[in-house]
């Protein structure tokens, strides 16, 4: 490959669904009349988010206005393809809920972003299933541009759980969503799950959590709370399946947190692996039992971040976090996202990134953890996606690569025993 060859970019968090009432053919028939209920119900949980401001109506109605055509995406697979192409993007992951603004395109009894462990079990599974048969459609016409999410109430009964893994790997879809809060039911780290994980590992099907759910009830009229939070609830089943030995009793379990960033990792990281090492602070512990090896292992093994509109900040980090373990995304057709101006926000984000790192986060890190075909997408990267020059990054890279060549070599500097590359202060 050529270093000025075409990106072949890869979103690893964008969003599908249909408008909501048409969910109905696929849902069963007997849960048809609480269906009715809940579309019955969508008008005064909107009112409720304009009262909490969490919905902006100026913002809105421009946001619909102006992008009228393209948010047909969210649900109709041509418009959809030419948006990407339109993006340089040329495969996605596929989480719910197209529509962040309106939430007209929510999954049946809220099941989508919101999916949480204190929803209805029957409900809850009814509308994830209803979800998953409409998705597994849906990706079915362009498979090798499209892994869909599917969606999976892990806190239901393990058997009904267990089955709509292997329904979900069985219809075609190449990962499974689990509520980032589990409320009232038992934790992560509980065994009642082990079945889960271990047939989600059996199936090569990662395990994904995504930012929307929080305890908004808690918030008030305090959005500056709900925002603050919001990408926090996503994270926090990564310490319970690590401290726990999740990871270490299921080997080849994947686990990502998706749309929460990724600045939160590389404190997380220093911190855990501290304790684990023996840190003057966890001297007094019992020995971490459970795990065999440090946190930053089971990380590189088995974790990634779909870091949605990934941060300069966060790419100053990259070496402490990893950089295989940074997935890009659009977050496709989202007004948080980089649509409809991906191609501008990637030079802006990466023009001073080196370009085989780039190729790593952009694309190709997401390509193994979510099974794309990087053969069969490459002629279509090499048509649509833009080149390193389209993103400000020179052809000679000897001056990028020697400008980042301390923070390269400090990398996890808690473990390399470099100072800090950027404060200058020991780990």
């Amino acid at each position: 490959m050529s270093n000025q060859d075409p990106y072949l970019i890869i979103s690893s968090d964008c969003h599908a669904g249909l408008p909501t009432e048409e969910y109905r053919p696929y849902l069963e028939r007997r849960f048809h009349r609480a269906f009715d209920e809940f579309l019955g119900e969508r008008d005064a949980r909107r009112a409720e988010a304009t009262r909490l401001g969490i919905r902006n109506d100026a913002f809105a109605a421009k946001w619909f206005r102006d992008n009228e055509e393209g948010l047909r995406g969210g649900w109709d697979s041509a418009q959809r393809l030419k948006e990407l192409d339109g993006d340089g993007v040329a495969a996605e992951v596929v989480f719910p809920d197209a529509d962040a603004v309106d939430s007209r395109t929510a999954a049946p009894f809220g099941v989508g972003l919101g999916l949480s462990g204190d929803q209805d079990p029957e409900l809850g599974m009814a509308g994830a299933r209803a979800h998953n048969r409409w998705l597994a459609d849906f990706v079915s016409r362009n498979p090798e541009r499209h892994c869909g999410v599917a969606l999976l109430p892990v806190t239901a009964d393990p058997a009904k759980v267990v089955a709509e893994v292997h329904r979900a790997k069985e219809s075609g879809l190449g990962a499974l969503m689990i509520p980032s809060m589990w409320v009232d039911n038992e934790p992560y780290h509980a065994r009642r799950y082990d079945p889960v994980w271990a047939a989600a590992a059996a199936c090569g099907l990662p395990v994904v959590t995504h930012s929307g759910a929080a305890p908004r009830h808690e918030y008030g009229d305090h959005l500056g709370i709900y925002v603050s939070e919001v990408t926090w609830w996503p994270a926090r089943p990564l310490w319970f399946l690590l401290w726990s030995g999740v990871f270490e009793r299921h080997p080849g379990l994947k686990f990502g947190v998706a749309e929460s960033g990724c600045w939160w990792l590389p404190n997380l990281l220093w911190f855990m692996d501290r304790l684990y090492l023996g840190a003057h602070g966890g001297k007094k512990l019992s020995p971490f039992a459970e795990l065999k090896r440090a946190p930053h292992e089971y990380l590189d093994r088995q974790v990634f971040v779909c870091a949605t509109n990934t941060k300069r900040r966060e790419l100053a980090q990259r070496y402490e976090i990893g950089v295989d373990n940074i997935l890009w995304g659009s977050d496709f057709p989202h007004p948080e996202g980089t649509w409809p101006d991906t191609r501008a926000w990637l030079r802006g984000t990466f023009h001073d990134i080196p370009v085989a790192e780039t190729r790593r986060m952009l694309g190709l890190a997401a390509a193994e953890v979510f099974g794309f075909d990087t053969d069969r997408l490459a002629p279509l990267a090499a048509r649509i996606g833009p080149t390193p020059a389209d993103l400000g990054q020179d052809a000679d890279q000897s001056a990028v690569e020697a400008s980042w060549a301390r923070s390269r070599e400090a990398g996890r500097h808690w473990l390399t025993g470099h100072d800090f590359p950027t404060l200058g202060v020991t780990p």
